[in-house]
């Protein structure tokens, strides 16, 4: 299992992992799929996970998740984890998890590689917080 704060884009379905749904945004349509953004997090950092069709409805915040096989990569210009047509997600408990909402790594911009152009190395911090998400005042 890989914590949150080790996942770096990639165009591959390699993530496993373990994290709890903090927020759930609005359900809408992306072409025919139904789609929802959420934040999540670990006990390292929080980034954001696109659900799926029926993982919309099934999640809510509080779940714990297990994500196998999955992939942090650019949808529609976010940053974001998730299942990918390889990928499974799992809920395995509710509320009780450990977590920070920082650093949000969706919120880093990532650059190539100088010393390896297939992978992407941390540029800068966007916002040290969801910008989707934001804190509660």
């Amino acid at each position: 299992m890989i914590s949150l704060k080790d996942i770096v884009p990639a165009a591959t379905n390699t993530i496993n992992t373990k994290f709890i749904l903090l927020d759930k945004g609005n359900v809408g349509q992306d072409g025919k799929e139904t789609t929802c953004l959420a934040l999540v997090a670990d006990e390292t950092a929080s980034l954001h996970f696109q659900l799926w069709g029926d993982e919309c409805c099934f999640f809510e915040p509080g779940d714990i998740i297990r994500l196998t096989n999955g992939i942090f990569s650019y949808h529609k210009g976010n940053l974001v984890l998730r299942a990918g047509k390889k990928g499974k997600t799992e809920k395995t408990g509710e509320f009780n998890m450990v977590f920070v909402e920082t650093p949000n790594m969706s919120e880093i911009k990532w650059g190539i590689d100088p010393n390896n152009p297939r992978k992407f190395v941390q540029e800068s911090v966007i916002s040290p917080h969801s910008t989707i998400f934001p804190p509660l005042p």
